[in-house]
């Protein structure tokens, strides 16, 4: 008899996932921002730029996710982000960077291709790399405050599952996959 647990989907998705130092970095942006906008703070915890949602998936084809993601490859760059940007759609104030290296670019192309190839169904949507500090903040189309940039050496990418809990969701990391170094 197969156990009940057995069969659930898990929700999972590909982000850059930051080390100690640029997540702590990320968020000191989040008080003055909190100050300004309201809203709730992102737990410094869970902190990530998402490359591709990916969504709930059947246990069994987490093994053939990690395929497509290790046969994305990519080189290991730096990103900076260094403008706090609000996205009044959804009520979301985030990190941005100034401006996107062709790597992230190339990294994210070569994801969805290879998630495509093993027929994975993922959100389709322009790539605006970011990392949400607060939900459910409000301002106004005004420019937000100048941040100090954090620069962040990206040598490799993760798998991640959303597990809810009761603080919002938590991200357990699955898998990581090294980038090749210049």
């Amino acid at each position: 008899m197969v156990a009940e647990n057995a069969e659930k989907s898990v929700r999972v998705f590909l982000a850059l996932w930051p080390a100690d130092a640029e997540r702590a970095a990320l968020a000191a942006w989040q008080p003055a921002l909190h100050k300004l906008c309201g809203g709730r703070s992102t737990r410094a915890a869970t902190l990530h730029n998402t490359l591709v949602f990916i969504g709930n998936i059947e246990p069994h084809r987490l093994e053939a996710l990690q395929l497509a993601a290790q046969e994305a490859g990519g080189e290991a760059f730096h990103l900076s982000f260094d403008a706090a940007h609000y996205w009044g759609h959804n009520h979301i104030v985030h990190a941005a960077p100034g401006s996107v290296p062709p790597q992230l670019a190339r990294l994210v192309h070569n994801l969805e291709q290879r998630l495509a190839a093993h027929r994975f169904e993922f959100d389709k949507r322009p790539y605006k790399p970011h990392v949400t500090l607060l939900r459910n903040a409000k301002w106004s189309d005004a420019p937000l405050p100048g941040m100090r940039e954090v620069r962040w050496r990206v040598e490799d990418f993760a798998l991640v599952q959303s597990v809810p809990d009761e603080r919002g969701a938590n991200y357990r990391v699955l898998a990581r996959f090294p980038l090749h170094l210049p």
